[in-house]
């Protein structure tokens, strides 16, 4: 690996809370379908993804949204989360932010990266939780911003 190339990225990661529940999404088992530079096949995920150049981050976590689960954020209450994620090929700063504001019901608009939305309890996750996305939770949680590991 030439380390001169590689540069972090950014990501942005939204959960979408009703009634205590969080809503996720199955990764693919496939890591070439799952969409996962951090190797998150098989997990469950927030909606979210990739921010993309000049764009803004609240803007990209709607869209992130949207494209995923054809729910409509109208509104990102706060930043609830901000975590450091590594693997040895990929380098992710992953925003994350509490939605309680939106509209429409989650549908699988992309099944060849996550094949099932759910609800969860909040006290009743699944596993496995991709990490990012467990850390966004936990952040939220723990009402912390950021934590080191």
């Amino acid at each position: 690996m030439d380390e001169q190339k590689l540069k972090p990225a950014v990501g942005v990661g939204v959960m979408i809370l009703k009634d205590n529940k969080i809503l996720l999404g199955k990764r693919h088992s496939d890591p070439d379908k799952a969409d996962s530079e951090l190797h998150g096949e098989g997990t469950w995920t927030l909606p979210g993804g990739k921010l993309h150049f000049q764009e803004g981050l609240k803007e990209a976590a709607k869209r992130e949204v949207a494209e995923e689960t054809g729910i409509t954020v109208k509104n990102l209450e706060e930043l609830i989360s901000v975590s450091n994620d590594t693997v040895p090929d990929k380098h992710f700063v992953t925003i994350g932010f509490l939605c309680t504001d939106y509209e429409g019901e989650p549908k699988v608009m992309e099944p060849d990266e996550i094949v099932e939305w759910q609800w969860f309890d909040l006290n009743s996750l699944p596993s496995p939780i991709f990490p990012p996305s467990g850390k966004v939770i936990k952040n939220y949680l723990t009402k912390k911003i950021y934590q080191d590991g």
